[in-house]
């Protein structure tokens, strides 16, 4: 597995998503057994960023990854998330990014995850209640104790990284981007790159649509964030079964799976770009990985490139309410 760099944290380029493990799509929660045999194998195979959050569950997805790297810790660049839950009273799917809810936070997260630190940290939401450089005072002071080794965002604007990255390094920042959610290529990445901050994309695949493996609205469990999800609905969802199929046939010419290619065009976009595809599966995780090796070529990327955009909001009214757009 190749590596790169995101900030000063050297990490394989293609990484593990842990939360359909235990949380948010079909199946989650169904095979502990499977989800430990699946981190494993990752990290056999040098898939060593492995990406969680207290929110996932909440809380189980954290207490699953501290059994799957029980003697297994040092190995890992092991990255967890705050500020979705209000540990002073108003609970999940509150923000709350002020350094007392943090310091509940990481305890938390440290002793679900059976570990004296935790390599990323990140921000999940931006709380647009508490002035970011408190949040990034918060988190430097963890620094300080050792209790982090690196700060990360998710979902944040350009104003937000350049603040935070003011008080302490910003060691990544963590965005939706693939084949079909492009938005931070001309917002956010410029502003990595100036500051020699790391992108590391989640839902790479689209949520699963790009494999081409979802072919039905209507086979998601409830639960299943993708039920009422915009792109996954009526008009939208058929429109963007083209751009699946578009995948699955450039795919078929290189002699590779749709998912292989997708992540093989997010790594052709820089060396300070490293996806977390999420799996709960052995075999997702070992065919996932294979897109290392997959060089696609100038004019295969070109045409990837020039898909149509999705059609749909990545997200509901809702999720969109917390995103820095």
């Amino acid at each position: 597995m190749k590596h790169i760099k995101l900030g000063s944290l050297e990490v394989p380029r293609i990484g593990l998503g842990a939360m359909g493990m235990s949380h948010g799509l079909t199946g989650a929660g169904t095979d502990d057994a499977e989800s430990i045999r699946t981190v494993h194998r990752a990290i056999d195979l040098g898939v060593t960023l492995i990406d969680t959050a207290e929110i996932y569950g909440p809380y189980i997805n954290e207490t699953l990854l501290g059994r799957a790297l029980r003697g297994r810790r040092d190995q890992v660049v092991l990255a967890t998330k705050f500020g979705l839950i209000d540990h002073a009273g108003a609970g999940v799917w509150n923000l709350n990014s002020s350094p007392a809810n943090i310091r509940a936070s990481v305890e938390g997260s440290l002793k679900r995850l059976g570990t004296d630190h935790i390599d990323l940290y990140y921000q999940h939401r931006v709380d647009p209640n508490t002035p970011i450089e408190e949040t990034a005072g918060a988190v430097a002071e963890l620094v300080a104790e050792g209790k982090v080794r690196h700060f990360g965002l998710s979902e944040a604007g350009p104003d937000t990284i350049r603040r935070a990255h003011g008080v302490h390094p910003v060691t990544a920042v963590q965005s939706e981007y693939s084949l079909w959610t492009r938005g931070v290529e001309s917002r956010v990445l410029p502003v990595l790159r100036e500051l020699g901050i790391g992108l590391v994309p989640f839902a790479p695949l689209g949520h699963g649509f790009l494999t081409g493996a979802v072919r039905d609205e209507n086979d998601f469990e409830e639960g299943d964030f993708r039920r009422g999800n915009p792109r996954f609905t009526g008009e939208n969802f058929r429109r963007n079964l083209a751009l699946a199929d578009a995948v699955q046939a450039i795919a078929a010419e290189v002699g590779a799976t749709p998912a292989q290619v997708a992540i093989a065009w997010l790594l052709a976009q820089g060396d300070d770009i490293a996806p977390i595809p999420g799996t709960k599966r052995v075999a997702r995780v070992e065919e996932n990985t294979a897109a290392d090796a997959l060089d696609l070529g100038s004019e295969v990327l070109a045409r990837l490139s020039a898909l149509p955009a999705a059609a749909g909001d990545t997200h509901t009214e809702a999720g969109l309410a917390m995103l820095e757009r």
